[in-house]
């Protein structure tokens, strides 16, 4: 191990400055640029939101020298651009002269600060090319999860060494253990003085026991790491040690990733069951899209080799031929750079470039060769299977009087087109037919994964409207005339005194507590589990959990199984504020209306009759005029010029607005404003259809 570190500290001292490229150009050396099969790695990264999965690949980037540090002008001349593959803009977080997040490149990642999209990535290490993938860790993107364990041969599990296992956690596991895969565990934030090393172990191994993990897979290697330190080592470390280049001492920081990186080397298999020989196959789990070569098709090669020049067909999970074409490019990536390469064999991660598909054509769709295959012909490659969806909305064109005055693409079938488009893409978002002609139903996996798609889209210059989201309900098989509804389990964090109300407002909404655990009396935690109706999510997590455990506290879900119907669920939502007329909003007309509730706009706010611009302090909905101006006259008066005081209005996100909307409203989507309405604008219609409690 010190003659390891010892090379490593070497190999460190002589890198050029341009590493990345330098290892570009070492892989390009190799025979036909094609690795043997024992030289490669496929390893995905997995865990629970903010356990620190992106910032490790961050390191394992850096460490292996794929990244390169920037130097203090290159900080400087950073500007903010959309087509940099890198994703470096001037609001890209700088450490220690690296880029930050470097995987998390698309816009809303950067923004939220969360990872939604599963990218893959490469570094050189000890001549070995190991193929990693950064995944989600939200429970709305699992099915970003789900579709790329077929093409690794492990995976490193993230824990928090202060949280444990959570419910993504779980998720996460279980989708691994369920291939065959033997994970690598790596408690991170380990440096922490809230650590809880040796209770986190023991949490660890009942939940492998508990998901049923073979005696093999119970053998799991584990790591303690500090992510944002950059070192990781197989003993448990002292809190407050500094750092050494050479731990010899128990509880001694190493400063370096490399027992990691030996251990990927040594723990997870290379893809050798895989043969060169035979036919062409490969199964898509991503499309890109590339200014210059048009759509790429990423996946693991099954079987055989693939050369520029090839003629491969496209298989949907039918066998149904749903396009082909010839082989114009072969990438592979070290970091997050591509590199063109003329053949890929059986195990290398790939993207292609020249395939034409017609309608259907996306992801999960095999790629194989024409030929070769025997009587039979081509068959399709298996898929993993993707959890049911659990949330359901509709989608209309947007027809509120504002309708076309920020938007370009307003047509249903504009829309129509590009939630289809997406679909291809995106595995857990399934599309039906809507009640009418103009409408579509979306289903997913939460209010989240929707919102996201929504937000995308508004930024694409659409317009559109939403409706109410919605609990997937199926057929009870037992009982005739019965229906089933999704259940969530559900994992809360929250201080002892903020614990009666959420069990309170939990249990209305149909939950059902199976623990409650006390945490370390000094700090004052508790961990309540529940079982939810995803429909009883729905309102609660987007704003009143917050207000509940006054910003103390944590809610994370996934979904369980689907069970009985619970009955019907009052949240208790207060009427609303309507405006009755049509311009700008005021502030004189508007101050005297924060006595009748919270209000959702800003004065000097468009607005139109119908729509919502509060929240009523009672259980009616009152209609209210907020563009009444003050009338200039000759006649004065003793309040003449009193001075008008506003409160901040309530100004919600799309993803609390899709929370908060009641089933007789909708959302107007538009590229700069975001406007809650009533379904039916007119108030006499709407009484006469009993379309709420009119006050």
């Amino acid at each position: 191990m010190l003659r390891c570190r010892s090379l490593w500290k070497t190999l460190s001292a002589v890198r050029p400055p341009h590493t990345s490229r330098y290892l570009i150009r070492t892989l390009a050396t190799t025979t036909d640029g094609i690795l043997p099969t024992e030289h490669i790695r496929n390893i995905a990264i997995i865990a629970h939101v903010d356990h620190g999965k992106t910032t490790l690949v961050d390191q394992l980037l850096r460490q292996s020298g794929t990244l390169k540090r920037l130097s203090a002008l290159e900080q400087l001349q950073l500007t903010p651009t959309s087509s940099s593959m890198a994703g470096t803009t001037a609001d890209s977080a700088v450490d220690g002269g690296f880029i930050t997040r470097v995987m998390d490149s698309n816009d809303l990642e950067k923004e939220r600060g969360i990872t939604i999209l599963s990218k893959c990535t490469s570094i050189m290490y000890k001549g070995n090319l190991i193929n990693i993938v950064d995944t989600p860790g939200h429970a709305d993107f699992g099915g970003e999860v789900e579709r790329i364990m077929s093409m690794v041969d492990g995976v490193a599990l993230i824990v928090d060494a202060t949280e444990g296992p959570m419910t993504q956690t779980r998720f996460v596991l279980s989708k691994a253990l369920s291939r065959g895969l033997k994970p690598l565990v790596v408690m991170n934030k380990a440096d922490r003085s809230t650590s809880r090393p040796a209770q986190v172990e023991s949490d660890l191994f009942d939940l492998f026991a508990t998901l049923g993990a073979t005696d093999e897979q119970m053998e799991y290697p584990l790591l303690y790491a500090s992510a944002k330190q950059g070192w990781a080592q197989p003993e448990v470390p002292v809190i407050g040690a500094v750092p050494t280049e050479d731990a010899s001492t128990d509880g001694d920081v190493t400063t370096h990733m490399t027992p990691l990186f030996d251990l990927i080397l040594s723990h997870v298999p290379p893809p050798t069951h895989l043969t060169a020989d035979g036919p062409f196959s490969m199964l898509t789990v991503q499309i890109e899209n590339d200014s210059y070569v048009g759509m790429l098709y990423l996946g693991r090669i099954e079987s055989g080799s693939l050369r520029v020049g090839d003629n491969i067909l496209a298989l949907d999970a039918d066998g149904n031929e749903c396009g082909g074409g010839k082989v114009k490019k072969i990438f592979s990536r070290i970091g997050m750079d591509r590199v063109e390469k003329d053949s890929a064999t059986a195990g290398e991660i790939v993207s292609i470039a020249g395939i034409k598909m017609v309608k259907g054509g996306g992801v999960n769709v095999s790629l194989v060769s024409r030929e070769g295959w025997g009587a039979e012909g081509p068959k399709p490659l298996m898929t993993t299977p993707i959890d049911p969806p659990t949330i359901s909305m509709f989608v209309y064109p947007n027809d509120a009087p504002f309708a076309g005055r920020e938007g370009t693409k307003l047509t249903s079938q504009v829309i129509r087109d590009r939630i289809y488009k997406e679909a291809e893409t995106n595995v857990a978002l399934k599309v039906l037919p809507g009640p009418t002609s103009e409408a579509l139903e979306l289903r997913g996996r939460g209010v989240l994964h929707l919102g996201v798609l929504f937000e995308t889209l508004r930024r694409e210059g659409f317009e559109l409207t939403i409706g109410p989201p919605k609990a997937v309900m199926i057929p009870d098989p037992d009982v005739k005339g019965g229906k089933l509804e999704p259940i969530e389990s559900c994992t809360i964090n929250v201080r002892e005194e903020y614990a009666g109300k959420v069990i309170e407002k939990l249990t209305m909404r149909k939950g059902e507590m199976h623990l409650y655990e006390n945490g370390d009396p000094e700090e004052g935690w508790v961990k309540i589990e529940m079982d939810v109706p995803a429909r009883g999510l729905i309102g609660y997590m987007a704003g009143e959990f917050k207000n509940d455990v006054h910003g103390e506290g944590t809610l994370n879900h996934y979904f369980k199984d689907y069970q009985p119907y619970k009955g019907p669920i009052d949240t208790g939502r207060n009427g609303s504020l309507i405006s009755m007329a049509n311009g700008e909003s005021s502030a004189y007309a508007m101050a005297p209306l924060q006595a009748r509730g919270v209000l959702f706009i800003h004065p000097q706010t468009d607005v139109y009759p119908g729509m919502v611009v509060g929240e009523c302090s009672k259980a009616q909905d009152i209609y209210v005029n907020p563009c009444l101006k003050k009338q200039l006259t000759n006649f004065r008066s003793a309040g003449a010029d009193d001075k008008i005081v506003m409160a901040s209005p309530r100004v919600m996100t799309l993803e609390e607005s899709m929370a908060y909307m009641a089933d007789d409203e909708l959302i107007e989507i538009t590229p700069k404003s975001i406007r809650l309405r009533k379904s039916i604008l007119d108030p006499d219609k709407r009484k006469r259809m009993g379309g709420g409690k009119v006050g």
